[in-house]
C-alpha cells in the first residue's frame, strides 16, 4: 500500500506492521545506543557529515594578571584611545566656542499680566510703607488714622489698602479682596511659585489681614462693634468739607480729618471679614502662632455677625452710596464655609449647609444677577467652595442633599456663562455682560473667569471630563475657553485693540482716575483744591500705576480714556483681586492644576453618619 509523501515522494505504508509507537521509539533508542557503542572512524564520519572544518588557532596576549584574546586587546585599546580623542575634541570646542545663554521659554501673557496686577496692590497701600514696596512715586501716608480717640476699642487704624482712586478704606470690599487673593493662593500655590510671586502675594494678604485685626478687639472672644470705614467721600448737597472725594490730593499730603465709621449691627461686613481672616489662616498654616491668631479673630467676628443681625449699609449710611450690601445671608454661607475649612469644626459646616440660609441667599430662585460673584454677593463663590467638599471628600448624610444641590446649581451657573446660552448678553466684541450693560463691567467678568477655570480644574482633579447642561455634555476645555476669551478681551483682544490693564501692552489707559497717579511727585504739596488742575488736565498721568485694571468699556465696546469719568477709568482693589485670581488660574501649564489637599488640612477624617432608619410600618 502506497501513500503520498507530503514532501513530494512515495511513502510505503506497511499495513501488516502492528507495532505501537512505544515499540518504535524503543527500537530507535536501541539503535542510538548501538551507534554510540561503536565509534565511527574519520572515513565513516565524512560519509555522514562531510569534511571536518579546520578551526583557526586563536592568538592570546598575556597581560600579566590576565590572558586575553589579541583581537579583544586591540579593540579595547583602540576604543579607549578613540574615546579620549573624542572627549578632548569636545572639551576644545566647548572652551573655544563663545557661550550663548539660552533663556527659558517666554512666559505666557497671563503670567506677564499677573506680575503687573499684583503690583497694583503695592500702589494702594496705606500706612508706613516697607522699603521694598517698588512703587517709586508712593510714600507712607495717613499715619494718624484712628489715633487720638480715647476709650475706643482700637489703638490705631494705620495700614490697609485704599479702595480705589481715592483714599477711603472701605472694609467691606477690602475684606472680599483679601478672601479672593487667599482662595487663589490656596488653590494655585504651585502656579504662584512657578511665576515667582508666592512670597509677594502672601505679603499682600498679610498686609490686609494685619490691618483687619486692628479694626476690632481681636483678642476678645465676644465683641459688640467693629470699624466699617476710614475716611469719607460724602459730597452730597454740594458739601465743600475737605474729604477724600472733594479733595484731589496725594495720600501722602492729606492733612484733613479722616473720620472713623463704627458699626454695631453689621452681619455682612463681619462675616466677610471673618472669611478673609479664616482663608488667610490657611495660607499661613505653616506659621502656627499667626494662623491661630487669624482663626481666633475670624471666630470672634463670625459670632458677632450671627449675634447682632443687620446690614452694615442700612440706615442711610455713607457706605450705601458706594458699597451698598443687599443682604447678609450669602456672607453667612461664605463665612461659615471658610471657617469650616480653617477649623474643621462641624458646627460651621452645619450652618453653611442649612437650607434656610440658602433660601434667604437666593439659591433657589435665580434672578438677573444669579451666578454673578461680586463684593456684594458671594453666593456663587460659596456654592463652588462647598461643591469642592462634595467632589473630593463626599461627606454623605446629612450634608449630601444640600451639597448636591449646590453642585447642580454651580453646574447651571457654568452653563449660563457659555455663549450658546442666552442668560447673559455679550457685546459685539465678545465681552459677557454680567451686570447687564451697567457701568464698570470688568470686575464681574474676572470673577466669573476665575470661577469657570476653578470649576474646570476641580472636575479635572476629580477625573471628570466635563459636566451636563441639560441633555448636552460639555468638556472642561469649554470652560477654560470661556475664561480665556474674557481675559484675552481685557488684555487687548477687543475692538479697540486696547489693554484695560495699565502698563500691559503698548496701548492702555493713560488717564487713570487715581489721585496718586495723576499728581507728580515734585516736592510741591498741592492742597485740597490745588490738585484739581491735575484732575482736570487732558495730559496723561505723570505716574504709572502698573497693573491697575480700569472699570472697563461700555456695552458697545466703547471706552473713553478720561480721568474725570470714573465709570471708565477708575480701578478698585476688589476688581484687581478677581483679576489676579483669574490670571493665576489660567497661567502656566494646565497640567499643574489645583492643590487638592491644603484646604482640607484642618478637616478631620470624614465618617458619614448613617441616615436615620425609616419610620415603623403602620397597617
Amino acid at each position: 500500500m502506497y501513500g503520498r509523501d507530503p514532501w513530494g515522494g512515495p511513502l510505503e505504508i506497511n499495513a501488516a506492521d502492528s507495532a505501537t509507537d512505544d515499540d518504535r521509539s524503543r527500537n530507535l533508542n536501541d539503535l542510538d545506543r548501538a551507534a554510540l557503542s561503536r565509534p565511527l572512524d574519520e572515513t565513516q564520519q565524512s560519509w555522514l557529515l562531510g569534511p571536518a572544518e579546520q578551526k583557526k588557532k586563536k592568538i592570546y596576549v598575556d597581560l600579566g594578571c590576565i590572558i586575553v584574546s589579541r583581537k579583544i586587546c586591540v579593540w579595547t585599546v583602540g576604543s579607549i584611545v578613540a574615546a579620549g580623542l573624542l572627549v578632548g575634541l569636545i572639551t576644545l570646542i566647548v572652551k573655544t566656542v563663545p557661550r550663548h545663554h539660552h533663556s527659558h521659554a517666554p512666559a505666557d501673557n497671563y503670567t506677564l499680566a499677573l506680575h503687573k496686577a499684583l503690583m497694583f496692590f503695592n500702589g494702594q497701600r496705606s500706612g508706613k510703607l516697607p522699603k521694598h514696596n517698588n512703587v517709586s512715586w508712593r510714600g507712607s501716608s495717613c499715619l494718624s488714622d484712628g489715633k487720638g480717640k480715647q476709650g475706643s476699642f482700637y489703638k490705631d487704624l494705620v495700614g490697609g489698602y485704599y479702595d480705589a482712586g481715592d483714599a477711603i478704606k472701605f472694609h467691606f470690599p477690602a475684606s472680599f479682596s483679601m478672601t479672593m487673593l487667599s482662595w487663589s493662593v490656596i488653590e494655585y500655590n504651585a502656579k504662584y511659585e512657578a511665576a515667582g510671586e508666592l512670597n509677594h502675594v502672601k505679603e499682600l494678604i498679610k498686609w490686609g489681614a494685619d490691618y483687619f485685626l486692628k479694626t476690632f478687639n481681636s483678642s476678645a472672644d465676644t465683641i459688640d462693634r467693629i470699624v466699617a470705614q476710614v475716611g469719607s467721600g460724602d459730597t452730597s448737597g454740594g458739601s465743600t468739607t475737605p474729604n477724600d472725594h472733594y479733595c484731589w490730593m496725594r495720600p501722602e499730603d492729606i492733612d484733613y480729618d479722616r473720620p472713623v465709621t463704627e458699626c454695631s449691627s453689621c452681619s455682612d461686613l463681619a462675616a466677610e471679614m471673618a472669611a478673609a481672616l479664616a482663608s488667610a489662616s490657611i495660607v499661613f498654616k505653616d506659621n502656627k502662632a499667626y494662623s491661630q491668631k487669624l482663626v481666633h479673630g475670624a471666630k470672634t467676628l463670625f459670632k458677632f455677625a450671627r449675634d447682632q443681625r443687620g446690614r452694615y449699609s442700612a440706615g442711610g449710611s455713607e457706605a450705601a452710596t458706594f458699597y451698598n450690601s443687599t443682604s447678609y445671608w450669602d456672607e453667612f454661607i461664605w463665612g461659615g464655609a471658610w471657617l469650616y475649612y480653617a477649623t474643621g469644626n462641624n458646627s460651621y459646616l452645619q450652618l453653611a449647609t442649612m437650607p434656610g440660609l440658602a433660601k434667604h441667599a437666593g439659591a433657589f430662585w435665580g434672578g438677573p444677577d444669579y451666578g454673578v460673584l461680586s463684593w456684594d454677593n458671594k453666593l456663587a463663590g460659596a456654592q463652588l467652595l462647598l461643591s469642592r467638599l462634595r467632589l473630593f471628600l463626599s461627606p454623605g448624610y446629612p450634608y449630601e442633599e444640600i451639597l448636591s444641590t449646590f453642585h447642580n446649581q454651580t453646574s447651571i451657573i457654568m452653563c449660563s456663562y457659555l455663549p450658546i446660552f442666552t442668560k447673559f448678553n455679550r457685546t459685539k466684541g465678545g465681552l459677557i455682560e454680567l451686570n447687564h450693560g451697567r457701568p464698570q463691567p470688568l470686575q464681574y467678568v474676572v470673577n466669573a473667569a476665575f470661577l469657570a477655570t476653578l470649576f474646570s480644574d476641580y472636575l479635572e482633579a476629580a477625573d471628570t471630563p466635563g459636566w451636563y447642561c441639560g441633555p448636552n455634555f460639555y468638556s472642561t476645555d469649554v470652560l477654560r475657553d470661556f475664561a480665556k476669551t474674557q481675559i484675552d478681551y481685557i488684555l487687548g483682544k477687543n475692538p479697540r485693540k486696547m489693554s484695560y490693564i495699565v502698563g500691559f501692552g503698548n496701548h492702555y489707559p493713560k488717564h487713570l482716575h487715581h489721585r496718586g497717579a495723576s499728581i507728580p511727585k515734585n516736592k510741591i504739596r498741592y492742597n485740597c483744591k490745588g490738585g484739581w488742575k491735575w484732575r482736570d488736565t487732558s495730559k496723561p498721568n505723570p505716574n504709572t500705576l502698573v497693573g491697575a485694571m480700569v472699570a472697563g468699556p461700555d456695552r458697545h465696546d466703547g471706552f473713553h480714556d478720561v480721568r474725570t469719568n470714573y465709570n471708565y477709568t477708575e480701578p478698585t482693589i476688589a476688581g484687581n483681586a478677581g483679576l489676579v485670581a483669574a490670571l493665576v488660574a489660567l497661567s502656566g501649564d494646565k497640567t499643574t492644576g489645583i492643590d487638592k489637599n491644603t484646604i482640607f488640612s484642618a478637616v478631620p477624617p470624614m465618617f458619614p453618619t448613617p441616615p436615620p432608619p425609616p419610620a415603623p410600618w403602620k397597617p
